[in-house]
């Protein structure tokens, strides 16, 4: 592999509720001149793009960055669920490390609608059809719907094995509307208590309140990576570089295990961390701060031991020590994460990108976590694809 990725710049825009956005395209127009911005370049600079987006007509990418500059460059679409910004990303830095490119664009942005996810199409098989079969095999409850079925059984899979509470799950969404109240751009920026999490309309008798779930979200991030070589012909900040980065899809043990837990990923995620590691030759125990997919409380509490920052079965003392935030082990979500923060599919994986970035940098101002020098980052698609990033400061 050749010398790591720098991250040159990167930019986003506040997400917002379904109907109180802009366009995609303009939103995601938005978070490139702000990436440019911030990297110091233009449009001129960029050799070739990736635009990451779920909900949308073929070439969206063209509609957004057309709107920044048309200058003849690759611009490549790309679609992978809920991992789909950082597949962009992964993509965006495979270019830049194999020598293809030395300036490259990974942009994502999604216009969403109210209400729960669905597919579009009816008139085929859908790349759910097995999932959806694993989950009313396992969970049942067909009144619920598909989405909260599959990461709540995941969670009543954790509580069934390990005696998680319900509680547990309130204290990860109390931990991060703490974190987002110090974010600007976080959608929801109100301190929950866990009690009132607690309160909240039940969606899941026993294990989910509404307050556990994300809401669909609408906007834009996005991110310049490039060479060594670049960096220092333009005088780019250097801070930043991607160390390592692993993309996992399902493994047989998705459907064999019976365990919802692996259903929605649990061994890409646990085989991606490892990869990295491996890659970087930066142990788990060195990161500092990390950004993951909590789509639901209950896949932040079991992605902490996907990754390894705690072993499998322990994630409720993890979370009873303050292992998760400030002052503990490891910052998760200083953004405030998916559940404060809001999830564009397109955007996430970007947003989070940004976010990483700024605490590298020490630039985070009030949620900056002291002395970051190494941060990971996870974002995970059904269907399936999970992509783990290590990022260190120089």
């Amino acid at each position: 592999m050749s010398a790591a990725a720098i991250v040159a710049g990167v930019g986003m825009i506040k997400f917002a509720k379904p109907g109180a956005s802009e366009s995609y395209d303009q939103m995601g127009a938005a978070a490139v001149r702000a990436a440019l911005k911030d990297a110091g370049l233009s449009y001129a600079d960029i050799q070739q793009a990736f635009a990451g987006y779920v909900y949308g007509d073929s070439t969206c990418g063209q509609k957004a960055l057309y709107q920044v500059g048309m200058s003849g460059i690759p611009i490549i679409n790309v679609n992978n669920n809920c991992s789909t910004g950082s597949t962009a990303l992964y993509m965006a830095r495979q270019a830049v490390e194999s020598g293809m490119a030395d300036c490259v664009l990974a942009v994502g942005f999604e216009q969403m609608r109210p209400g729960a996810l669905g597919s579009h199409w009816t008139d085929r098989p859908t790349p759910f059809d097995d999932f959806d079969a694993a989950c009313d095999t396992l969970v049942g409850h067909a009144e619920v719907p598909l989405a909260l079925r599959y990461f709540g059984g995941a969670g009543q899979s954790h509580m069934q094995k390990y005696g998680t509470e319900l509680a547990d799950f309130a204290r990860i969404r109390a931990k991060a509307s703490r974190h987002a109240a110090r974010n600007p751009l976080a959608l929801f920026s109100q301190e929950l208590s866990e009690e009132e999490v607690l309160a909240a309309p039940v969606m899941w008798d026993g294990v989910m309140t509404r307050l556990m779930a994300c809401p669909p979200t609408c906007g834009g991030a996005a991110a310049i990576l490039c060479s060594e070589r670049f960096a220092a012909k333009h005088g780019l900040d250097t801070t930043v570089r991607i160390k390592a980065q692993a993309m996992t899809t399902d493994y047989a043990s998705t459907f064999e295990a019976q365990d919802m837990m692996q259903v929605v990923g649990y061994d890409m995620t646990a085989a991606a961390a490892l990869q990295v590691q491996e890659a970087s030759g930066i142990a788990i125990e060195d990161v500092d701060v990390v950004e993951l997919h909590d789509c639901f409380a209950h896949n932040e509490l079991i992605t902490y031991e996907g990754l390894g920052l705690t072993p499998e079965g322990t994630a409720q003392k993890f979370i009873a020590d303050g292992d998760n935030t400030y002052g503990g082990k490891y910052v998760t979500n200083p953004s405030g994460g998916l559940l404060s923060k809001g999830h564009p599919l397109g955007a996430t994986g970007l947003a989070q990108c940004y976010e990483l970035t700024h605490q590298l940098r020490g630039t985070a101002e009030a949620r900056q976590v002291e002395g970051a020098r190494t941060a990971l980052q996870h974002n995970l698609g059904l269907g399936g694809a999970c992509v783990v990033t290590l990022y260190q400061a120089a």
